[in-house]
């Protein structure tokens, strides 16, 4: 269905096979419609203006008809580790921010985008979580956070994006629809035509979501941010939680392997003396255990008034060998631009 701004739909809410028939309606050819689909989703066109290879009078019967809202850039960061934040401004006046964290030694350039204006699940540790969900995005809104940041990228490293993960602003599998309709167009040939396999969707964890997003075979990969291995400090940390304990979760992770034969990535940041012991890394195993898996141990980054520490080094060393010992995959993920809050758990558009 066509998501309406006044009287008039946002065009690129229309699926191409929409967009044809209204075309066709309004007396144009048929291969009209896939020459307008191909600005709006292949060359990025900011305005109906750009469509140079249509009429005069076909653009403006499109401005007439439909509206174009865009994103667009409000504020740029540079990370002295090369990392650059985004913060962009929506349509409505709302912002979000995007990251691209390169890895230029692995050749490996990450964009992390936002699926929501602020966010609802008020996890303690993050920022994002202390800011009151205002909407969620279109499909659009996320691709064009991947199409303005690859833009971004070969400017500054001559490379294009490599990989995607929805791990900004916002909780994806809230956004669900939204979420899976900016896939298809990532992933599409008439899209940007990444493979599935560079893009990963990050949840603090909704289970019955996991099962519907299994069920969508978007064969993109899944990441579940746990930070504790038991539903006492869970639920501590991340109120959702209470309402998908564990035990829910895992059935859901297990149901998601069942049906997509993907590895699960467990997010997990180490806060000192809550959650990085060897009791905790036991009870981490054990999970790991019930379904493949591999473990991102994330160190913590302070946020103003939060009453945790980051682990010390030797602390996360013991944890991550003690999972290595017992044949778990394990990186410890350093943090990126963390001197421009574009670190994991930053992001709260502070200028």
């Amino acid at each position: 269905m066509a998501t309406m701004t006044a009287t008039r739909p946002d065009i690129r809410s229309l699926s191409l096979e929409e967009l044809t028939s209204d075309l066709i309606l309004a007396g144009e050819k048929k291969f009209r419609a896939k020459q307008v689909y191909e600005w709006l989703w292949q060359k990025g066109a900011r305005s109906f203006d750009e469509m140079t290879n249509l009429s005069l009078a076909l653009r403006d019967k499109l401005k007439e008809k439909y509206t174009l809202p865009v994103i667009t850039l409000d504020q740029l960061q540079r990370s002295s580790d090369g990392t650059l934040k985004s913060r962009f401004r929506l349509h409505d006046g709302h912002l979000i921010e995007s990251v691209l964290i390169p890895v230029v030694a692995d050749d490996r350039y990450t964009v992390c985008v936002s699926s929501q204006v602020g966010c609802s699940l008020t996890c303690s540790f993050c920022a994002t979580g202390r800011m009151k969900r205002l909407r969620n995005l279109t499909a659009a809104e996320i691709y064009d956070q991947v199409y303005l940041v690859n833009e971004q990228c070969l400017e500054t490293y001559g490379k294009p994006l490599t990989n995607i993960v929805y791990m900004g602003m916002g909780e994806p599998l809230l956004a669900f629809r939204e979420v899976v309709g900016s896939i298809d167009r990532i992933t599409s040939h008439t899209g940007l035509h990444m493979a599935p396999r560079r893009l990963t969707v990050s949840t603090a964890g909704i289970a019955k979501m996991i099962r519907k997003l299994a069920d969508e075979d978007t064969k993109v990969n899944l990441a579940l941010s746990l930070h504790a291995a038991d539903d006492a400090k869970r639920n501590e940390i991340m109120p959702i939680n209470e309402t998908n304990n564990l035990e829910t979760l895992i059935e859901s992770l297990e149901y998601f392997y069942e049906k997509t034969k993907k590895r699960i990535g467990f997010e997990y940041i180490t806060f000192q003396d809550f959650n990085d012991g060897l009791d905790d890394a036991e009870n981490l195993y054990r999970i790991c255990r019930r379904v493949p898996s591999m473990v991102n141990i994330i160190e913590y980054n302070p946020i103003d008034n939060a009453p945790f520490r980051k682990s010390s080094e030797h602390r996360i060393d013991d944890f991550a060998t003690y999972l290595r010992d017992r044949g778990i995959m394990v990186t410890v993920r350093r943090s990126r631009g963390k001197d421009i809050d574009a670190a994991c758990g930053q992001l709260a558009n502070k200028g």
